[in-house]
């Protein structure tokens, strides 16, 4: 049994935590669901540029096949487990795989003040977004990523984000970031209502 995690690089940041749909069309990525979904086994997703793939990347566990199509296509349905960090690519097989190291976070929680103002914040985008507010749970030590991976935020700030290994830090760097976007969203209001 290979201790390899298969890797699905896409261009987009999967976050702890955040559910994340996908159509899998390749014939690489359909052998590659295909045997998660036989050995129950999450793959791992990573940010591709033209660099290559992120260092660090998000396991994601498969929830379900919301639809499977007649020449084995499928839509499956994941969410962000655990981040990683890809110690050694492997190209052995028709689908990249990794050798990894999952990341943990360090000790400590972030200030009540700072949660509180995150939500807040994101809050106000999100009606600027016309989207459907839910009341995120402060308390998971990952509300950073469930507010960002809610939101259609820059795919560099998610990385950042990912690759951070404090909440405290991550809720500090989401709020600068939503305050900055702010005043331009209250402007595109604004034009639009007028």
């Amino acid at each position: 049994m290979s201790s390899l995690l298969p890797l699905f690089p896409l261009d987009l940041v999967l976050l702890p935590g955040v559910p994340l749909p996908l159509h899998v069309f390749e014939p690489r990525y359909k052998e590659m669901i295909g045997e998660c979904l036989d050995q129950k086994k999450p793959f791992g997703v990573v940010r591709a540029s033209s660099e290559g793939v992120a260092e660090i990347g998000c396991t994601a566990e498969i929830l379900e096949v919301t639809r499977r199509y007649d020449d084995g296509r499928m839509d499956i349905l994941t969410r962000g487990v655990e981040r990683f960090e890809v110690l050694q690519v492997n190209d052995d097989r028709a689908f990249l795989q990794a050798e990894i190291s999952v990341i943990e976070d360090e000790p400590g929680q972030p200030p009540a003040e700072a949660v509180e103002r995150a939500v807040q914040l994101h809050g106000e985008i999100v009606k600027f977004a016309e989207a459907e507010p839910s009341e995120p749970d402060r308390d998971t030590g990952n509300l950073s990523f469930h507010l960002a991976g809610s939101l259609p935020l820059d795919l560099d700030f998610k990385q950042k984000l990912l690759t951070t290994l404090s909440e405290a830090k991550r809720l500090e760097a989401l709020i600068a970031y939503l305050q900055a976007l702010l005043p331009g969203l209250r402007r595109a209001s604004r034009a639009r209502w007028n």
